[in-house]
């Protein structure tokens, strides 16, 4: 089957990828993907039996909110996309936040996201679904590669190209260089705070399963459902150059990223959920702190930015129709 991924634009004079992640990086992937997703399958019957309480179940939503905010608020919305400007404290505290959903340090993350948007469903992509074709043995793997199989591919971006804003920030390359340490602290602080409000063993070892590795794992899959899920399924009412749809059933526990097909229409826009009845938390977390002075210069949607996102069409067309008339150019990575 031949893939459907157009040929990549003009080369940039940096490479976009770079080879040869070592054994030890490949092995880390594996154990930060494979151990949380082990026990969040175990987490089935284990719930219907013992082990689980209303400690536990706060913990975890409390981290959970934490992490989540801190990838969909920071990573994404801020670092990646510039929506809008964070004074200092914010700014770390929107890092260290992010490196709390182990997911990657944040220069990284980023590099990797801006790549997805300059190449979005074409060749130099690092998570398109649609890169082996579209009949349905092609899209199962797709669907696994968008997933979670890119993770583990042997390249990695080019930061240098991607993010060297970043990488002049003495503040983010700090947080960035202690990545370890907030893996550390997502893992180990729910089941320390677990201990010492049950006073017990028992407390500390559910904490850790549930508020620990359940949890991470829950926001591994959330995140990468909107790399996967989000580009196969869902409404397109507004125009973009690729397949990016708005899945409804994501937008709670995604805060808003699953208001895909927005985002990829207008990506630095601040809000995401742009029509009504679009649940974004994520914007309305940047409104609050837009509203306490600790951000500025936000990016919010307006009539004018709506108009011009909007597609001809009066009927949304869904992700999966072909979409080749439509592949206009739009502002995407660091373009205001």
């Amino acid at each position: 089957m031949t893939a459907v991924l157009s040929p990549r634009p003009a080369s940039d004079p940096k490479p976009a990828i770079l080879p040869g992640r070592s054994v030890g990086e490949q092995i880390l992937v594996k154990i930060f993907v494979f151990i949380p997703f082990a026990a969040l399958v175990a987490a089935v019957p284990i719930a219907w039996g013992w082990g689980l309480g209303w400690t536990d179940l706060g913990l975890a939503a409390g981290f959970y909110l934490v992490a989540c905010l801190g990838v969909t608020v920071g990573y994404h919305r801020h670092f990646t996309h510039r929506a809008f400007k964070a004074n200092r404290s914010l700014r770390i505290a929107l890092a260290v936040a992010g490196g709390l959903a182990a997911q990657g340090p944040v220069i990284s993350w980023v590099a990797d996201h801006r790549r997805h948007h300059a190449f979005s469903d074409r060749e130099g992509d690092p998570h398109s679904p649609w890169a082996f074709g579209s009949g349905p043995v092609a899209l199962a793997r797709g669907f696994w590669h968008a997933h979670m199989g890119w993770l583990f591919e042997r390249v990695s971006t080019n930061a240098e190209r991607f993010a060297p804003d970043l990488l002049a920030d003495r503040d983010v390359r700090v947080i960035d260089r202690l990545f370890p340490l907030w893996v550390g602290l997502t893992i180990g602080l729910p089941a320390i705070v677990g201990g010492l409000i049950t006073w017990s063993l028992w407390g500390a070892l559910t904490a850790f399963f549930w508020a620990g590795l359940v949890r991470v794992s829950l926001l591994h899959h959330v995140t990468w459902s909107i790399n996967s899920i989000c580009h196969m399924i869902g409404d397109r009412p507004f125009a973009s150059r690729d397949k990016a749809a708005n899945f409804w059933p994501l937008a709670i526990l995604s805060m808003g990223e699953s208001w895909h097909n927005s985002h990829h229409a207008d990506p630095t826009c601040a809000r995401h959920g742009v029509l009504r009845g679009q649940i974004d938390i994520s914007a309305r977390v940047i409104w609050i702190m837009e509203k306490l002075g600790w951000a500025s210069n936000v990016r919010w949607t307006n009539p004018d930015r709506l108009a011009r996102i909007a597609r001809p069409e009066t009927t949304p067309r869904t992700s999966l129709e072909d979409d080749r008339h439509d592949r206009r150019r739009h502002a995407v990575g660091m373009t205001p």
